[in-house]
């Protein structure tokens, strides 16, 4: 998954970046309030981690712009405040979540990955399609009971695929969650990882849709 963090303390910014990394997603980091509101109308985000007090553009203010111009990708708000209305205001201004300073990462993930769920027919943190599972709470796969060795690239393809298994998902798509926003992209890649991660997986899980992309499909191995 792709995940915008705004966080204007550079230390706690870095430390979220890393954990939301290990938990296998990609991440872009903004440190004020217009380059979020910018990021967030340009660019696809499967969730967005929101502090309240951010310079130049405040939290609440970018949040309202998203959601009056349709963004509707959840959001989980942090915020150093305590009063209970500042929260409901939050709540209010359309956000999915919200989270007080100081937290336990592990926290911020657990809610990160419920928001997750609510974009996926998957109603836990254990994902299965056919003979392959997914712990998106350790980041791990595995087919029948047999763990995988994946790179994180192969992993968050895999994650995709099975975040909406039968849909096809094109190169472009699969690319842009791929890298951050400030890389170069090439849906050419996107080929060799797949064609890897095949090899990794019962054969016809996933299958190619000329011209428009993959899909993965429910395979059993009868093991």
């Amino acid at each position: 998954m792709r995940i915008l963090v705004v966080e204007d303390e550079p230390v706690l910014c870095a430390q979220l970046a890393d954990a939301i990394r290990a938990a296998g997603h990609t991440v872009e980091v903004a440190a004020d309030g217009a380059t979020a509101r910018y990021l967030g109308d340009e660019e696809a985000f499967d969730a967005v981690v929101l502090d309240l007090g951010l310079p130049v553009v405040d939290g609440l203010s970018v949040l309202r712009h998203w959601r009056t111009q349709g963004r509707n990708m959840p959001v989980l708000i942090l915020t150093a405040r305590n009063a209970w209305h500042e929260k409901v205001t939050g709540m209010d201004a359309g956000a999915d979540d919200y989270l007080t300073k100081p937290f336990h990462m592990e926290e911020l993930l657990a809610r990160l990955r419920a928001l997750l769920r609510r974009l996926s027919p998957h109603h836990s943190a254990l994902w299965q399609c056919g003979a392959i599972r997914l712990d998106t709470r350790q980041a791990k796969a595995s087919v029948d009971g047999r763990p995988l060795s994946l790179t994180s690239h192969e992993y968050k393809i895999l994650s995709m695929l099975m975040q909406r298994p039968g849909e096809v998902l094109s190169r472009t798509e699969l690319s842009e969650h791929l890298y951050p926003g400030d890389s170069e992209r090439d849906s050419n890649t996107i080929e060799v990882f797949v064609g890897r991660l095949r090899k990794k997986l019962p054969p016809g899980s996933i299958e190619t849709v000329r011209g428009l992309g993959y899909r993965l499909l429910p395979v059993e191995t009868g093991a």
